[in-house]
C-alpha cells in the first residue's frame, strides 16, 4: 500500500506524440471528436431495484470500485509552460456522476432506435476540463437488455488498451455487490515551475539519449544496425508509396453528426474460411470488406471499379507485453490496396494474402512505427501542419482496425454482457470507419460514417454480409 507521503508528492504524466495527436486532430477539425467508444449490451433484469427501475447508483459504485484498476479514469488534462505540451495530473474535482449518466429508449425501443441515440450521443465531444471518458446507460431496450455506451478520448487508448479497458471494467464472474472502493487521494498538480523544470530537463537530456542510441549502433547492441536498417528501408516504402487511392464519394470533409451501424458475425465461420482456403482472419476479413466496399460503390454509387484504386490503413499494434495495461497508444500501421474490383470472392482473398504477406516480409510497419518515434523529437509543429492539411485528403480511403477481445463472458455485477459493438472516430476526408471486435465467440463488425456522406450506410452492412456469403460459400466449395 502506498503510503500519504508518497501520495502528497505533486505527480504529471506526459503525453506521448502519439497520444497528442488526437489531440491536435481534434483542435484542427471543429466539426469532428477523436473519442473512440463501444455499445455494450447486456442482461437488464440482474441491474434492476425490486421496484424495478434500474439502479443506476448502484453502477456508480460499481465503477467506482474497479477505477483503481484504470488511473487515467481520475486524471485530467494540464499543459506545461513552455512548450504548452499537454500532460496527466489527478483531478482533484472529480465527480463519477458527471461520468456515468443515464438515458432511455423511447418504445418499442428497437435496435434501430437504439443504433439513433448512440450515433447522436456519440457525436457530442468529451469536455477537455474533465478526465476524458463517459459511461452512458441506456435503458428501454427491448428484450430485457440495457446497453452501456462507453466514451474514451483516443488519447487515452488504441484498440489493444481499450480492450484490457474493457476487461478491467468487468469481470469473468458475476458478483452480487461491487468490491469496496481502494482509497484514493489526489496527488497535487506540479506547479507551473516544477513543470517548466522538467520540460528544460527533458530537452537538455535529448542529446544524451541520442548519443546513447548512436554508440549502441557502433557496438551493434542487439542487433540495432540491422533494425535500423529495416526501419530505414521500411520507411523508404512507405514515403515512395505515399500517392492517395482514388478519392470515392464519402472522402470529402466529415461534418459533427455521426451515423453508427453494426452487424455480429460468427468467428467460427470466419476461422472456418481461414482454415479452409489459408491465410488469417485478418486476411478474411480484408477480402470481406473489399469485396463489400466493391459492391457498395458500384451498385449505389455507380462507380467503375476498374478506375478506383481502393486504399485502407489497417492498424498495427506494437505493445510489449511490458506495455500492457498502461494504457495510451503503441501502434503502427499498414497501407494497402484492396482488390475491390476483383469479382471472384477467392481470387479477392488470395489477392489480399498476397498483399499482406509482402507487407509482413517487407516490415513496413516499421517504417510507420519510425516515423511515429521520429515526432517525440519533433514536437508537436509537424503535427500540427498534419492535421491543417488532412481536410485536403488522406493517403487511404478508410480504416480498418480488427482487434481481438475476451474470448469468455464477462460481466457487470450479475448483468451478463451478451454482445459488444466497436465505434471508430473520422478525421479529415475520411467519412467511414470499419472497428472489429471479437467477444465469446461472435465478432462484432461495427461501422462509423458521416451522416451526410453516408446516409445509406445500412446499405454497406448488408454487403458486408452478402460478401461473406459469397466468401463462405467458395470456401467450402473449394
Amino acid at each position: 500500500m502506498t503510503d500519504e507521503t508518497h501520495v502528497s508528492d505533486p505527480y504529471y504524466a506526459r503525453l506521448t506524440q502519439l497520444d497528442n495527436s488526437f489531440l491536435v486532430y481534434e483542435d484542427a477539425q471543429p466539426a469532428g471528436a477523436t473519442h473512440v467508444a463501444c455499445t455494450q449490451i447486456h442482461e437488464a433484469a440482474p441491474l434492476r431495484l425490486p421496484d424495478g427501475s434500474l439502479d443506476i447508483e448502484g453502477i456508480e459504485e460499481y465503477v467506482v470500485s474497479r477505477l483503481d484498476r484504470i488511473p487515467r479514469y481520475r486524471q485530467r488534462l494540464a499543459r506545461t509552460p513552455l512548450e504548452g505540451h499537454p500532460v496527466w495530473v489527478d483531478d482533484s474535482s472529480f465527480n463519477i456522476r458527471y461520468h456515468v449518466r443515464h438515458s432511455r429508449l423511447p418504445q418499442p425501443g428497437n435496435e434501430r432506435q437504439l443504433k439513433r441515440m448512440v450515433g447522436r450521443i456519440f457525436s457530442q465531444r468529451l469536455d477537455r476540463e474533465k478526465p476524458l471518458w463517459e459511461l452512458w446507460v441506456i435503458e428501454g431496450l427491448e428484450g430485457d437488455r440495457v446497453a452501456i455506451l462507453t466514451k474514451v478520448h483516443h488519447c487515452m487508448v488504441d484498440g489493444v488498451s481499450g480492450s484490457e479497458l474493457i476487461a478491467a471494467l468487468l469481470t469473468p464472474e458475476p458478483q452480487e455487490k461491487p468490491d469496496p472502493p481502494a482509497r484514493w487521494i489526489p496527488r497535487p498538480v506540479p506547479s507551473r515551475v516544477a513543470l517548466g523544470a522538467g520540460e528544460i530537463a527533458r530537452v537538455a537530456q535529448a542529446p544524451l539519449l541520442v548519443g546513447s542510441a548512436v554508440a549502441q549502433l557502433v557496438r551493434d547492441e542487439d542487433h540495432a544496425r540491422q533494425r535500423l536498417g529495416r526501419q530505414l528501408g521500411a520507411l523508404g516504402r512507405v514515403l515512395g508509396d505515399a500517392g492517395g487511392g482514388t478519392p470515392v464519394p464519402f472522402n470529402r470533409p466529415v461534418g459533427p453528426h455521426r451515423r453508427l451501424d453494426w452487424m455480429p458475425m460468427s468467428l467460427a465461420e470466419i476461422k472456418g474460411v481461414r482454415k479452409a482456403v489459408g491465410g488469417t482472419v485478418n486476411d478474411v476479413v480484408l477480402a470481406t470488406a473489399a469485396g463489400a466496399l466493391g459492391r457498395f460503390l458500384a451498385r449505389e454509387r455507380g462507380m467503375d471499379l476498374d478506375a478506383v484504386r481502393f486504399r485502407a490503413f489497417t492498424p498495427v499494434s506494437t505493445r510489449t507485453r511490458g506495455e500492457r495495461g498502461t494504457g495510451g497508444n503503441r501502434v503502427s500501421g499498414w497501407t494497402l490496396d484492396l482488390p475491390i474490383a476483383e469479382p471472384d470472392p477467392l481470387a479477392r482473398l488470395a489477392a489480399v494474402r498476397s498483399t499482406t504477406s509482402e507487407l509482413k516480409s517487407g516490415g513496413e510497419a516499421l517504417g510507420t512505427e519510425m516515423v511515429v518515434q521520429m515526432t517525440e523529437w519533433t514536437g508537436s509543429a509537424p503535427l500540427s501542419l498534419a492535421a491543417r492539411f488532412l481536410h485536403l485528403g488522406a493517403p487511404f480511403n478508410t480504416i480498418i482496425t480488427n482487434v481481438p477481445g475476451p474470448p469468455r463472458p464477462l460481466y457487470l455485477l450479475e448483468s451478463r454482457m451478451l454482445e459488444i459493438h466497436p465505434h471508430l472516430p473520422l478525421l479529415g476526408t475520411l467519412g467511414l470507419g470499419i472497428a472489429l471486435f471479437s467477444y465469446d465467440g461472435t465478432i462484432s463488425w461495427g461501422f462509423s460514417a458521416d451522416w451526410d456522406l453516408l446516409p445509406d450506410l445500412h446499405q454497406l452492412v448488408m454487403h458486408t454480409e452478402r460478401a461473406f456469403d459469397d466468401l463462405r460459400r467458395a470456401a467450402r466449395g473449394s
